[in-house]
């Protein structure tokens, strides 16, 4: 999922990178939409955004169109997905999944779009904003092309809320400061701004709903939290000599033990274009 103006981080310049990389990238993107508490969160979403059979709605940063084809389902037949995102090796790669579904593929940049003012029903836009140098101008791209009466949903992550037991604090507290920098990105509160943006932005009926993200287990964060997962290459990391091992000898002991804990709220926004 990537807008034309992005932070340099892995997701945001996907086909500046080998082409392995990018399809481990990718890879990361479909198992973390398997994962319950992500479901969780998309469940949250959908039942906020309200979608209508027959409606016509965008899917502003769709990475590999998994949420897009399941949107098109939810419209149906009478309805579209407009799935569009301007990594042109993740429309490849939707399109190679795609099941036969109403839904277009598009490559073009969230922040400049070329549909038509007043076009789509609905919008939905996921964990795209934390990469963006300017979630202000994507919002009031989303909007232009929503018809009055739409709704807009926003979801995205407020790394600040990540927290760790099972663990020693202070160890946590240095992987986390140090990777938020590195592996996370440089708007790492942006889930908690989102409900600020829509009612700046004068949207009616904006409501805002924390999904706080439980994973009992190492193996369970390590689909969404990089660092947790230890397939993440170790030049990724920047922290002090040392700290990469020791970290994952406690997080291992922990998993271990069945006393390991990490917890990440996303926020779910919505508001309707007036």
């Amino acid at each position: 999922m990537k807008p034309v103006q992005m932070e340099r981080t892995p997701f945001a310049d996907l086909d500046g990178l080998p082409s392995e990389m990018t399809a481990m990238l990718l890879a990361a993107l479909e198992a973390m939409g398997h994962h319950p508490e992500i479901r969780r969160v998309r469940d949250t979403a959908l039942q906020a955004l309200r979608p209508e059979p027959g409606a016509r709605l965008l899917d502003a940063g769709s990475g590999a169109g998994d949420v897009a084809r399941w949107l098109a389902a939810k419209v149906g037949p009478a309805g579209e997905v407009i799935a569009l995102d301007s990594s042109a090796a993740t429309i490849t790669a939707a399109r190679q999944r795609h099941d036969g579904s109403n839904v277009r593929y598009l490559t073009g940049d969230v922040a400049a779009t070329t549909l038509p003012a007043d076009s789509v029903d609905g919008v939905w836009c996921e964990r795209v904003l934390q990469h963006v140098d300017d979630a202000d101008v994507v919002i009031g791209e989303l909007i232009r092309v929503t018809r009055p009466g739409g709704r807009i949903c926003l979801i995205d992550t407020d790394w600040g809320s990540l927290a760790f037991d099972g663990v020693p604090a202070r160890l946590a507290r240095t992987v986390v400061a140090t990777m938020h920098g590195r592996l996370t990105p440089h708007q790492a509160d942006m889930g908690r701004t989102l409900r600020r943006r829509l009612v700046g932005a004068r949207l009616a009926e904006v409501t805002a709903t924390p999904v706080t993200c439980v994973f009992g287990d190492p193996a369970s964060a390590a689909v969404v939290l990089p660092m947790v997962n230890p397939m993440v290459p170790q030049e990724a990391w920047m922290t002090p000599p040392g700290v990469r091992d020791e970290w994952f000898s406690y997080v291992d002991a922990a998993g271990h033990r069945g006393d390991f804990l990490a917890i990440l709220t996303i926020w779910v926004v919505t508001g309707t274009v007036v």
